[in-house]
């Protein structure tokens, strides 16, 4: 390995540079960004009529997985978070590495994914059609702007991303409660109107994972745990914090698309099915104010990813446990991991459809996530005071989750698999190679 100390160490963390409130802005900025707005069409399209349930559904196997991030963040603190957990449980080998990678290229892909679906909501006020090259323009544009606002420093992101998490956190709360008070939507109606009939258990249990890829964004809190204020305490509080709002937010809007698209009409609009849902609902005001929301979301949901991936990546860099290579690139490594996140973001955003996209960013999670619940369960449990039963509780939702998605993917896309696989295997034989060489 090559020596980096001319190029200064990538941390340049600064303690108590963000407070809980940024942590949660964060936090919300990635979820949101991603969930509600690139997912909704495609999980109605596996779970049928009853699509905002599995929001729902999601929701509680999140909580069981957050268990585990919420104990290893309170115990171990640190900008390498989810590559630092990997660590204390597994040591430093194939597996912390091989994790860590599928993490990162997990939330690379949700960038990608984020990136796709500001440039297919921004088109809705052109009448552009979604497939238009102007979608990869505006896609690519926004992961440049990303990055150039992330090299500015921790300060510039934390403000901006405070100050858009109000914004559309509130514009999609407006959006929701609007939506359900003109389409006259309850609660009654909406379990009336639901049918089972266009719902499998397979396809139910597939929209999942799809929702709990709209909720993974949390995981890029530990990230910071070296920069948040009283992190011991706070960066678990602001994994709980962020999902509680996301949950409320989800199932309000779900239940506002439901309550003015049939299903047919979301899922053929299902890359963009909340400007479709405004357009009955409130006119073209209403899209217009959608759209702006969408923009707002997107572009803070790709900088807050953008701002944690890129520093576990420079931390994976420090321990030694991915390759790295300046490239006659000026600045720090953190500078650097900033400029391969953003190039493999732009290559995905380029060649990959916005379904593809998210079904792999939701394969690589879940099995992450399992290697970390499974680290925890036989390595970490005493020493963080964990229970083992809800240890085990999050691995089996997990697999079950995971498993239900594949079985739904192989009968519909298979290439969906076959990617994975392919980036699994390069993930895992690419760290032992790199790993006995060094």
């Amino acid at each position: 390995m090559k020596d980096h100390s001319q190029h200064s160490k990538s941390s340049q963390y600064k303690e108590n540079s963000l407070t809980l409130v940024g942590a949660v802005s964060m936090g919300t900025g990635v979820m949101i960004g991603a969930g509600i707005l690139a997912l909704t069409g495609q999980i109605a399209e596996l779970a049928g009529s009853l699509f905002p349930l599995a929001f729902l559904a999601a929701a509680v196997v999140t909580a069981f997985s957050a268990y585990s991030y919420v104990k290893l963040s309170n115990a171990y603190p640190s900008a390498g978070g989810i590559a630092m957990f990997l660590q204390k449980a597994y040591g430093k080998g194939v597996m912390t590495a091989a994790g860590a990678l599928l993490m990162y290229f997990s939330m690379v892909i949700n960038q990608s994914l984020v990136a796709k679906t500001f440039g297919t909501y921004s088109v809705q006020l052109f009448d552009i059609d979604p497939g238009s090259w102007i979608v990869l323009v505006l896609a690519v544009g926004l992961l440049i702007f990303a990055f150039l606002l992330n090299i500015s420093g921790n300060r510039a992101i934390g403000l901006f991303s405070l100050l858009m998490a109000f914004i559309k956190i509130g514009g999609i709360v407006v959006f929701a409660v609007g939506g359900l008070w003109i389409a006259d939507f309850s609660f009654e109606s909406s379990t009336a109107t639901a049918s089972v009939a266009d719902t499998s258990a397979t396809g139910f249990i597939a929209a999942m994972a799809l929702a709990i890829l709209a909720y993974k964004g949390f995981t890029t809190i530990t990230n910071s745990g070296s920069e948040i204020i009283d992190p011991h305490r706070n960066v678990g509080r602001a994994i709980i914090i962020s999902i509680a709002i996301c949950v409320v937010i989800y199932i309000l809007v779900a239940l506002a698309v439901a309550g003015n698209l049939s299903l047919p009409e979301i899922i053929a609009a299902k890359d963009f099915a909340l400007a479709e849902a405004a357009r009955p609902a409130l006119g073209d005001y209403g899209l217009w104010f959608t759209v702006a929301l969408a923009i707002v979301a997107t572009v803070s949901g790709v900088i807050a990813s953008i701002f944690a991936v890129s520093r576990m990546l420079a931390m994976l860099t420090d321990m030694k446990l991915v390759p790295h290579h300046h490239f006659g690139m000026p600045g720090s490594i953190q500078n650097h991991t900033l400029v391969y996140t953003i190039a493999i973001a732009i290559f995905l955003t380029l060649f990959f459809d916005l379904s593809r996209i998210a079904s792999l960013g939701a394969i690589f999670y879940l099995l992450m996530d399992i290697a970390v619940h499974w680290g925890v369960l036989r390595h970490l449990r005493k020493e963080i005071k964990a229970n083992a039963a809800i240890l085990m509780t999050a691995i089996v939702f997990d697999v079950i989750v995971l498993g239900a998605f594949l079985l739904v993917k192989a009968s519909t896309d298979m290439m969906v698999i076959y990617a994975a696989l392919v980036g699994v295997l390069i993930v895992f034989v690419g760290e032992r190679v790199f790993l006995r060489k060094s």
